[in-house]
């Protein structure tokens, strides 16, 4: 791979290419990108999603939306630290093409953005909710009418495809989705993979999978575009852009030190507990006497975490340049912070934010909840979507898919893509919305 293909500005439907070097300065299209993703609805919808607690009350808990801006506030950092190093090592970027540092900060900052933009409501147990209507619960009818990998995309349903189908969807009168550029389209894919094989390496970008087949049309597209390297075999399967790598960091240093906060501003870890971890992590960087000085355990703690994501910045950069020749060459196959020194002091934070966080009490009853929210409403969508196109819709289906027609024209849809779109609708909703349309299905909602 080489970094003049990998920052491609290209857009859905170019048919010239985009030079760097004739982009507006008061409007550079990586920075359009960034626009595009904040002021679209779905990422709004990103408000009143899950992060860690379902649906809390407590202005301290970070939802979808704070955790997205400030992962992209992180990856903006590990982007122009990235690219300040990396212009100096290829300077025709710069010189030739007109690539600035600020360039490589703002395509991660953007995708970073997106990164959450596909989850479904009450948090990673949403995925699951809808990959076990389909291998456990009532969709296990519809496996024999779909191809394995159609129905892979069902039971292992995965928001970071589905983010990618959001971001790229077409639209009457909007076609290519938000048309992002393809350099912010690639570090986006953290898993440029197709569903199955599943797992077929210990690879890292084939943990999951980032492609249902509804959209491998503009997916070969941006591999291409990109230059992205293929993987043996005949299955869609690919190396990652490099900057999905600071993308990854980005994500990982803020759920690692920031769910943590939260599990302490709820009370279910430590104080006392909490400041050794942190300390721990960020001893060869503390100023002693500055930290001695701060008189409550708020301001410690928020002096250990704004050094703690410094620290992790810093780190993540120095890995990702150490490593930067063979991951252009598809040879890098961990997460950057799995190659820290630091690895010992995130586990150890990572571990008990599992424990007493993840695992609590309150969240496990909400998660609960969501089980039955989900699969209720998949049921319903699912069969007013199949009887529809079975010509056998009733009054209440018309109903239903009311707003649903509204927004996406079904009429030609397979059983597949009515399947997928149900999945999708469904995972599009708050947790407020699906717990508000839930009631109403089952009678309990207000007039």
């Amino acid at each position: 791979m080489n970094w003049e293909q990998l920052l491609s500005l290209k857009r859905y439907g170019d048919t010239n290419k985009r030079l760097r070097i004739e982009q507006d300065p008061t409007r550079l299209g990586f920075e359009v990108d960034y626009d595009r993703i904040i002021f679209s609805a779905p990422f709004r919808s990103l408000q009143d999603k899950t992060q860690v607690i379902p649906m809390s009350k407590t202005d301290f808990v970070h939802t979808r939306l704070t955790h997205s801006l400030e992962v992209s506030v992180v990856g903006r950092s590990l982007g122009r630290l990235a690219g300040r190093a990396l212009l100096e090592k290829y300077p025709a970027l710069e010189k030739v093409h007109g690539y600035t540092f600020n360039d490589f900060g703002a395509i991660v900052a953007a995708a970073a953005l997106a990164h959450d933009i596909g989850n479904p409501p009450f948090g990673h147990s949403g995925e699951k909710a809808i990959g076990e209507f389909f291998s456990v619960g009532a969709g296990l009818k519809y496996k024999d009418q779909l191809t394995p990998k159609q129905y892979q995309d069902l039971i292992d349903f995965e928001g970071n495809a589905n983010g990618f189908r959001i971001i790229t969807e077409d639209f009457p009168g909007q076609e290519g989705g938000l048309r992002l550029s393809y350099a912010t389209l690639g570090a986006f894919m953290k898993y440029p993979k197709e569903s199955l094989p599943k797992k077929p390496t210990k690879q890292i970008s084939d943990k999951k999978y980032g492609v249902f087949q509804s959209d491998l049309g503009v997916f070969k597209d941006v591999t291409a575009t990109l230059g992205l390297i293929a993987k043996d075999g005949a299955d869609m399967r690919f190396h990652r852009h490099p900057l999905a790598f600071l993308v990854e960091a980005a994500d990982d240093i803020c759920y690692t030190i920031i769910d943590f906060e939260d599990g302490i501003n709820l009370g279910l870890i430590e104080e006392e507990m909490a400041l050794e971890l942190l300390i721990n992590l960020v001893k060869d960087n503390i100023q002693t006497k500055k930290y001695a000085a701060l008189q409550s355990t708020s301001k410690r703690l928020a002096y250990l975490r704004a050094l703690a994501i410094n620290t992790l910045i810093s780190e993540a950069v120095a890995v990702f340049l150490d490593n930067e020749e063979i991951i252009l060459r598809g040879e890098f196959h961990h997460g950057l912070l799995d190659k820290s020194r630091y690895e010992a002091q995130i586990s150890d934070i990572i571990d008990i934010s599992i424990k007493k966080v993840y695992r609590s009490d309150e969240v496990v009853g909400k998660e609960i909840m969501g089980y039955s929210i989900l699969n209720t409403l998949l049921q319903k969508y699912t069969d007013a979507l199949v009887r529809d196109l079975n010509g056998e819709g009733t009054n209440y289906d018309g109903l239903l898919l009311k707003g649903l027609k509204e927004e996406h024209d079904y009429v030609s849809m397979d059983l597949y893509e009515r399947l997928l779109l149900a999945c999708s609708y469904v995972a599009s909703l708050t947790d407020g919305n699906a717990h508000n349309q839930f009631k109403k299905m089952t009678g309990n909602g207000s007039f």
